[in-house]
């Protein structure tokens, strides 16, 4: 493959409503310019063979850690597994990085931290924590200035919590949320919202955390319940306030119907689910123990297949991982799932998974893949240049084959951990090279290629 910025890729296939068809794709200057057309006598012709095509997935739910927690994460580890994976560009979450980014002096620390490590283009959330108000009465205030200062830098999604475990990055109550939701919207800010209910929660733990053995007393104490309180707390908000809200990480089928009938109403809300939700259930847990804890928890074949329900209809917009690996072995096998660390890795699989277990199967449609890949996050999260294969965008590409057969090993993943739940799972369908702005940045011969070269997409 070629590192020239200018270049087609010919005998290609390209994703479309029918199917994928034959195309070339010309890109100069690091931008598709056009598709079907002439490459021009100073192109070079890339033949790929009739693999497929794509635009490179956005994950727009990511915790590399950087700074503060590169122990379990950096940002060069955590982009590498991008590329890897055939994701272009991340969108990295506030709340593990130490400061975390709640304002514009802690958004310059990351960014100088960090922006010279990435293989992949990135964006960066912002957040509102229970630390930052100062009154929790009628006159609550965060302080609206750390929004600006956000927003001045381009950051266009807010994360909060309903629950949180982080002294750091505190919840807020459903006052405080209102009223961040209110001056999100103001900005044109969307507010994503990690959505249990913290009072079901606390008393789930109450009722389960004597039981130091079996993982499912933690599945117990934070079940179906008490997300679908969280998720209806959050429909309810929006609907009040008119608000873009955003439910990350969706878990649970009464979840998935109380959002389906919120959009019925016209009420603002978006959300996405991961691959974990879709691919495992408590059974699984009980298996894997630490290996597969996270929160929201996986839960039962019923609320797997509502999920997949969801994203086939279009109620789950996108699909992100919420990758955020803990450091194994050690914070991954404590001998008990109440201390165990919650995360998993996911970004090097969410591109090859989603095609392997969706499309393969005929769970839903490669054009709908390419939606909640790639067009829905580039909407969502504010990145006009990205997720399309259309004159003008990003040349960010990624050659697929969807007929290698393979199967997954944590000892060949990019990430730092080397551990998955998906250890040992055959997939269908493997990136053969990723290609951000046009430049080259991953072969499956040859591995990551150059040097960093991902830039802050700051709109």
């Amino acid at each position: 493959m070629t590192q020239d910025n200018s270049f087609r890729f010919v005998y290609a296939k390209i994703p479309t409503q029918s199917g994928p068809r034959e195309a070339s794709v010309t890109v100069i200057g690091g931008q598709i310019a056009c598709v079907d057309g002439p490459g021009g006598s100073h192109c070079r012709d890339v033949d790929i063979a009739g693999a497929w095509l794509l635009p490179g997935a956005i994950d727009g739910h990511v915790h590399f850690d950087d700074p503060g927690f590169t122990h379990r994460e950096d940002f060069a580890s955590g982009t590498r597994a991008a590329a890897a994976g055939g994701v272009t560009t991340v969108v990295d979450m506030p709340c593990t990085s130490i400061p975390p980014v709640t304002d514009g002096g802690s958004f310059d620390n990351k960014l100088a931290e960090i922006s010279s490590k990435a293989y992949v283009d990135f964006k960066l959330w912002g957040g509102v924590r229970g630390n930052d108000f100062q009154d929790v009465g009628a006159d609550a205030d965060f302080g609206t200035h750390r929004l600006d200062e956000l927003r001045d830098r381009g950051v266009r999604s807010i994360k909060t919590y309903l629950v949180s475990g982080m002294d750091t990055f505190a919840d807020l109550t459903q006052e405080q949320l209102l009223h961040v939701l209110v001056e999100a919207n103001r900005r044109g800010m969307l507010v994503g919202v990690h959505a249990e209910d913290k009072q079901r929660v606390i008393q789930g733990v109450r009722e389960h955390a004597d039981d130091l053995t079996d993982p499912l007393a933690y599945a117990r104490s934070r079940d179906a319940d008490a997300e679908a309180a969280g998720v209806a707390t959050c429909v309810e908000l929006a609907a009040r306030t008119g608000a873009s809200l955003h439910v990350v990480h969706l878990a649970c089928a009464k979840g998935v119907n109380l959002i389906r009938e919120a959009k019925a109403c016209g009420v603002p809300i978006s959300t996405e689910t991961c691959p974990h939700y879709l691919a495992f259930t408590e059974h699984d847990l009980a298996r894997l123990g630490g290996l597969l804890k996270t929160a929201p928890v996986v839960k039962k074949n019923e609320d797997r297949d509502a999920l997949w329900a969801g994203i086939a209809d279009g109620t789950i917009d996108m699909i992100a991982t919420d990758h955020a690996p803990g450091e194994y072995p050690r914070e991954k096998t404590t001998g008990s799932i109440w201390t165990d660390y919650g995360g998993v890795p996911g970004v090097e699989l969410l591109l090859s998974y989603v095609m392997s277990a969706g499309v393969s199967t005929g769970r839903i449609s490669l054009s709908r893949a390419v939606e909640v890949l790639c067009e829905a996050p580039a909407r969502i999260h504010s990145l006009p240049a990205k997720g399309r294969l259309e004159p003008g965008a990003d040349a960010d590409l990624v050659v697929f084959d969807p007929e290698s057969v393979w199967t997954v090993r944590a000892a060949e993943l990019h990430t730092r951990q080397k551990y998955t739940p998906f250890e040992g799972m055959e997939m269908r369908g493997r990136v053969c090279s990723t290609y951000v702005r046009g430049v080259q940045v991953y072969d499956a011969a040859r591995g990551i290629v150059g040097v960093p070269r991902g830039r802050l997409v700051a709109i």
